[in-house]
């Protein structure tokens, strides 16, 4: 016996409708970052000991740019789904969860774009 709808059924649908979208997202987001992890930290970790100066020279590259931005703004995605994860499974009371949902996507969209911005005006040279 289904307690799904004949429409559901066809559709493949569960339950919330959005769990098989958020579950490629954050895999599709993990296997993103492999890569875009390996060419953030190389240029990062040549200028971490340099000073003010090769650190601007190094991300006013455009590949370096463009790789830490992409870098910063997966990261903070990947972050969003995963704790959205852990607050639906285990904060149970409704008005806590709804306040922590906004809070977690509040709270990644403003760091992640705090990030790229911060790399954005280092790449333009202001």
């Amino acid at each position: 016996m289904s307690f799904r709808t004949d429409r559901a059924r066809v559709a493949g649908l569960g339950v919330a409708r959005d769990g098989v979208g958020h579950w490629w997202a954050q895999r599709v987001t993990a296997v993103a970052l492999v890569p875009l992890a390996v060419l953030f930290v190389i240029p990062f970790a040549r200028a971490l000991g340099a000073g003010r100066e090769a650190v601007l020279a190094t991300y006013a590259h455009p590949f370096n740019a463009i790789v830490a931005m992409l870098f910063i703004g997966t990261a903070f995605y990947h972050l969003k789904l995963g704790l959205q994860v852990i607050i639906e499974d285990y904060v149970h009371a409704k008005a806590p969860r709804a306040a922590a949902l906004v809070a977690n996507a509040l709270g990644a969209w403003l760091f992640g774009l705090t990030g790229v911005f911060a790399v954005a005006r280092i790449a333009i040279g202001q």
